[in-house]
């Protein structure tokens, strides 16, 4: 998970759409690696509202990255504004953003959102309509939130291994 210069951990953000199976996967990839999982959406259920949930994550992104361990994020990702952030923010502090995108389709993620998550359908129609799909300037890697996990991880190793080579390259 460490890019061969040691210099450059890896800070993985997880995106997709709600029920895509995004927490699932980096609670797993997290333990199976003995890194740690910062799951946002779970902390922010402690704060009173969005602005207060916004100052909570980018305080727990300080103090994580004052590590210099590789780790996982998953929060407010849904637009490359605030995707962008998270790589400025972690590239400031010597960190190789990724992002790991797990796709769904949009009829799965609803059902499965509605059903595990609790919201309600015109909270996941809002998250759906303006999520923003990452960009080839973003490095991202694509699973599907429908494989199983050993495949997935797999996907997401292998992507790693080559992305740590080019970034010495």
């Amino acid at each position: 998970m460490q890019s061969a210069s040691t210099s450059h951990p890896f800070a993985v953000m997880m995106v997709g759409l709600p029920g895509s199976g995004k927490t699932f996967f980096a609670a797993q990839f997290a333990k199976s690696l003995g890194i740690p999982f910062v799951d946002m959406n779970e902390l922010s259920g402690y704060c009173q509202d969005a602005a207060g949930a916004a100052v909570v994550s980018k305080s727990f992104l300080q103090e994580i990255a004052k590590t210099r361990q590789p780790f996982i994020y998953e929060g407010d990702s849904n637009t490359r504004a605030r995707r962008s952030e998270f790589a400025r923010l972690v590239r400031e502090r010597g960190y190789r953003p990724v992002i790991v995108w797990v796709q769904t389709d949009i009829t799965t993620a609803c059902r499965r959102s509605l059903k595990n998550r609790r919201l309600t359908k015109e909270a996941f129609d809002y998250y759906a309509q303006h999520f923003s799909e990452p960009t080839q300037q973003e490095d991202y890697c694509v699973i599907s939130g429908k494989h199983t996990y050993n495949s997935q991880a797999r996907v997401v190793a292998a992507f790693f291994r080559r992305s740590a080579q080019q970034y010495v390259a």
